[in-house]
């Protein structure tokens, strides 16, 4: 199972890292061991001082596929969810003024917690999907599919030209504004439609 990331999907999410807003979807990955399912704890790494939130829809591959069509890449996903994308920022701030690449700050264990996933059918529009994150009870990530610069239906198709996709792997989607640091004793809440499918502590 590989997860696939999405970098600076979000026009605003890459305006407030002073990053430039990208022509061609940005793609880095994770190994499986960054998953933590189960709304288990998330233990803070003594690594880095400067974890990062950055809340994003998931797709969950339904069956293999390389070299899809974007009109028929509908069909490759079925399920849809909500994963955060930790990162640590200072080591990625790093890396990247040496032009090194980003996996140390993206990938390392447990950087994944991933929710349970829902039918995609059960939802109306696909393109009008409201999402949040609360950290302690306060909202600080709120987004909205209709503002995604790149659709699912182009990521898949983007990533399979690439990588072989298999059933069981996960697409994070990007995140929108408002990433920001997490410290031991915080409490994660996200929301999908109104639907709490995260809720965690940092530890």
């Amino acid at each position: 199972m590989k997860i696939i990331c999405i970098g600076r999907n979000y026009a605003e999410h890459a305006k407030e890292l002073n990053n430039p807003v990208p022509t061609v979807p940005v793609i880095f990955m994770k190994p499986d061991t960054a998953i933590l399912k189960d709304n288990k704890p998330f233990y803070h790494p003594d690594f880095s001082n400067d974890i990062h939130h950055e809340l994003e829809i998931v797709l969950k591959i339904a069956k293999e596929g390389k070299h899809i069509a974007e009109k028929f890449a509908h069909k490759y996903y079925n399920e849809i969810g909500l994963g955060i994308d930790f990162t640590a920022r200072d080591i990625q701030q790093k890396h990247k003024e040496k032009g090194l690449p980003w996996e140390l700050a993206k990938s390392f264990d447990h950087s994944a917690p991933i929710s349970h996933f829902i039918p995609k059918d059960q939802f109306k529009d696909l393109y009008q999907l409201n999402f949040h994150l609360e950290l302690n009870g306060q909202t600080v990530q709120k987004g909205n599919t209709s503002d995604l610069l790149f659709q699912f239906e182009k990521l898949i198709a983007f990533v399979s030209q690439y990588i072989t996709l298999k059933k069981g792997d996960l697409i994070f989607t990007g995140t929108p504004e408002g990433v920001g640091k997490v410290n031991i004793g915080d409490h994660l809440v996200g929301y999908l439609e109104g639907e709490k499918l995260l809720d965690f502590v940092i530890k």
